[in-house]
């Protein structure tokens, strides 16, 4: 899956990194301003106490 990806996309391999590196922080944006925003409505976490 990764070599088919990497030869989908355009240009010389540090081009490639960066339209990497620029998909993986929009993804780990999505995730964290709105997909786990949304799940955590749905999750009750129990109170723990540690003593």
């Amino acid at each position: 899956m990764y070599s088919a990806l990497w030869h989908v996309l355009p240009g010389p391999w540090w081009v490639r990194v960066l339209i990497l590196l620029i998909l993986v922080a929009a993804v780990l944006y999505g995730l964290l301003f709105y997909a786990f925003p949304w799940v955590s409505q749905f999750v009750n976490p129990q109170e723990v106490t540690v003593e």
